[in-house]
Order: structure tokens, then C-alpha cells, then sequence
């Protein structure tokens, strides 16, 4: 049985599949990964069959947009941008693929397959890596663009996730997709955070530590922890340049905005301003120019990429917009984060994080160099932080989410 991965989405979203296809592969499975051209070079390192979805100009398109880091707007814009997607999803898996011969994985976003599901008969795992894809009465997430949506009953914040359902998400995602399965003689998707789940089976890529399960979650879901991947990123060791800054001094704070960030000037200026309040050095990590000042002092350096596996466990603390994948990598390094969040799930890993004494949030306005270097002092102060971090470090050390999905997958295969 052939096994075609689906990824939709930036470095986060990708990168957990690279690691499931590398293990796939290690395994004696036939593996392709299907996902946004720019990250063909990734799979080709990973020695993965790789087959485009659009061109690297799509992808430019849709992360370039100014509103698709507006807390209210993002979503509304990531939907419309990767709508696209799910027609070349399709047509790939519906041009290569037959039932009984092929087993299809697909990420979150990844909703051709889910298409191809629907009329091919394709078996589909369905692959969440941030809890909030998960709906639950009892443990709503935070949406943003709420204020203090972390104060809200559960039952309130599911409400209004309902309601931005309706109004925002499928307002945007809908029309495309429905456009699509008439032409397929399929009937309408109503609800598209229902329906992105496969009745064959949903992976979820977090430990029950830090997402308990619900008992109203989908009965077909299984956790099987964070997917520890940055090793299939752009460089798997520091750089000749950073290990010499780092032997050269105390332990710096990390800076990054996410990989797609385009719009990080006022964070990287900030950052620069709060090395310098606290007497601390720094490293500022963004893949794109023009997000970094281009005088930087003494003592704080900029690269474009480090893998975070390497880099944080000499850091002091990260601070970052609270993508799931590098809330993960600082769990595993065993280091305070303070999460300064954009959109998306950024606000509820940010209180996942506060909950479990792992680190504090702060709001973008509220970002600034005298603020945040007064969290960061009580943070880098305190035993009981320190201790927590310690925890999760051993915890996340005891657990593998690519092995563990690659055995829910071969027990699926089995079944079969």
C-alpha cells in the first residue's frame, strides 16, 4: 500500500510530515508527500518523493499578505489563499491513486483529501498538530481577537468559536470547496471544522499533558505527542558563527516570529531593546529580509535559521509568537518562554504555556522593552518555573509523536 502525505501550510505545518514520511520510509513503506512547492528542497534532503501543490509564487501569495497575521482577519485570509489547494489535492490523488492500494494522511488544511474520501473512497488519517482543531464544549480553546477570551466560561468561548465558524471560516472556505464536490456530484459541506475530520481515524499531535483529552473529541482521535522534526529543517547543526557566539558568553535569549512571518519589524526592534534592558545577549532567527534592524549591537546576532533542538537548550529563554511546533522544541530544551501571540492558535498555546507554570504572555501593544523585561526577570527568577520546565523537559524526552503515529498508521494498514 502506497501511503501519500497531505501538508497544507508553513514550516510548522509541513515539517511533522517530512518526519512521518523519513519514518515511513526507514519502515519499508512506499511514501510521497504532496505539499507547497517551496518545500521540495526539504523533502529532497529527506530523500521523499515530492509532488508540488501550486508554485513557490502561490505560496508567496498567500503568506505575503499583510491581514493573514490580523487576529480577527488571518483566518478569513489563510482559508481563501489555500482554497486553491484543495483542487490540486484532488486532481493529484484522484489522477494516482486507488482504493484498496492507498492510504492517504492529510494535514489539517489538507481538505482534498477529504474530498477524495468522499468520492474516490480513499482511506484518510486526518493529522491535527495544535489542539485548538479540536472541538470540545468542556475545553474550548482561546480564539483571538477576543479579549480576554481566557476569562470566558468554556461553553461561552465554544459559542463564539461557532459562531466564528459561520460567519468567518466557512464563510471563506466554503464557497470554493462546495463549488468543487457539486462539480464531483457531492452534496454541500455545512460546517467545515466538522467535516475536516476523517471517520477513519485522527492523529493528534500533543500529549494529553498538555491538551487533556475531552470526552466529547471525536472517537476516532488518538494523541501520540509533539512531532520533535526541526532536524528536517533548513540546517540540522548551528553554524560555525553562532556556536562561536555562543561559547563567547552567558546563555542569550532567543527571538523568532514564526517562519512566514512578514511583518516582524516592531518585534525584532523590540527584541533589540530588551537585550539591551536587561543586559542580555540575543539571537534573532527570521528567514526574511527586512525584519531585522541592519545595525545591530554588540552582543546580539541574526540568522535565518538555526534548529531550535540545538540552539535553545544553551538559550536562557524564547520569545516567540506561540506556534505549537516551537512551544514544543522550548518544552523539549526545558526553557521559560514568554509568547507574544499573532493570530491563530498563538493565544491558546500562550495559555496552555501559563496554565502549566511554563511561561506568560504578552500582548503585541503590550510588548514592550521595560514590560517585557520585568516578566522575563520573574520568569528566569522563579524555582517553581524552573521546575516546570524541568518536568516538561523529561516528559517530552520520554515521548516520540512521529514513532508513535507511524505505529497508529501501521495499525490502521493492518486492520485494513
Amino acid at each position: 500500500m502506497q501511503i501519500k502525505l497531505v501538508a497544507v501550510g508553513s514550516h510548522g505545518d509541513v515539517l511533522p510530515f517530512i518526519g512521518l514520511g523519513t519514518e515511513l520510509v526507514r519502515r519499508g513503506h512506499a511514501v510521497i508527500l504532496a505539499a507547497p512547492a517551496p518545500f521540495a528542497c526539504l523533502a529532497a534532503r529527506a530523500d521523499l518523493p515530492f509532488h508540488a501543490l501550486g508554485t513557490c509564487a502561490d505560496y508567496d501569495r498567500a503568506v505575503a499578505s499583510p491581514d493573514l497575521w490580523h487576529p480577527r482577519r488571518g483566518a478569513s485570509v489563510l482559508f481563501e489563499h489555500f482554497a486553491a489547494a484543495t483542487e490540486w489535492t484532488y486532481d493529484w490523488l484522484a489522477r494516482t491513486s486507488r482504493p484498496g492500494e492507498t492510504l492517504v494522511v492529510a494535514s489539517t488544511l489538507g481538505v482534498g483529501a477529504r474530498v477524495a474520501q468522499d468520492k474516490l473512497g480513499l482511506p484518510v488519517v486526518t493529522v491535527h498538530v495544535m489542539p485548538m482543531m479540536v472541538e470540545s464544549r468542556d475545553a474550548a480553546p482561546v480564539l483571538p481577537g477576543i479579549p480576554f477570551a481566557h476569562r470566558l466560561p468554556s461553553r461561552l468561548r465554544h459559542w463564539l468559536g461557532r459562531g466564528a465558524d459561520r460567519y468567518v471560516i466557512d464563510r471563506a472556505a466554503l464557497p470554493r470547496l462546495n463549488a468543487l464536490r457539486q462539480r464531483l456530484d457531492l452534496a454541500p459541506v455545512r460546517r467545515l471544522r466538522h467535516w475536516w475530520n476523517s471517520p477513519t481515524r485522527i492523529l493528534l499531535m500533543f500529549p494529553d499533558w498538555f491538551a487533556a483529552p475531552q470526552a466529547d473529541w471525536p472517537a476516532q482521535a488518538t494523541q501520540v505527542g509533539f512531532p520533535l522534526v526541526d532536524r528536517f529543517g533548513d540546517a540540522q547543526a548551528l553554524s560555525r558563527d553562532l556556536a562561536d557566539f555562543l561559547d563567547a558568553g552567558p546563555a542569550p535569549l532567543v527571538f523568532t516570529y514564526g517562519s512566514a512571518m512578514r511583518q516582524g519589524q516592531a518585534f525584532f526592534r523590540t527584541a533589540c531593546a530588551l537585550c539591551r534592558v536587561t543586559g542580555r545577549r540575543g539571537v534573532l532567527l527570521a528567514p526574511q529580509d527586512g525584519q531585522v534592524p541592519t545595525d545591530l549591537p554588540a552582543g546580539i546576532v541574526h540568522l535565518p535559521y538555526a534548529p531550535l533542538s540545538t540552539l535553545l537548550p544553551r538559550a536562557a529563554a524564547l520569545i516567540h509568537h506561540g506556534g505549537v511546533g516551537t512551544v514544543a522544541q522550548a518544552l523539549a530544551a526545558g526553557i521559560p518562554q514568554l509568547v507574544i501571540p499573532v493570530a491563530f492558535d498563538h493565544f491558546d498555546e500562550g495559555l496552555r504555556l501559563q496554565r502549566l507554570g511554563l511561561g506568560a504572555v504578552l500582548r503585541r501593544r503590550r510588548f514592550t522593552p521595560a514590560r517585557a523585561a520585568r516578566v522575563l526577570d520573574r520568569l528566569l527568577a522563579s524555582n517553581t518555573v524552573a521546575e516546570a520546565c524541568a518536568t516538561a523537559r523529561a516528559r517530552v524526552s520520554r515521548e516520540d509523536g512521529i514513532v508513535t503515529a507511524c505505529d497508529a498508521i501501521e495499525r490502521l494498514i493492518a486492520s485494513r
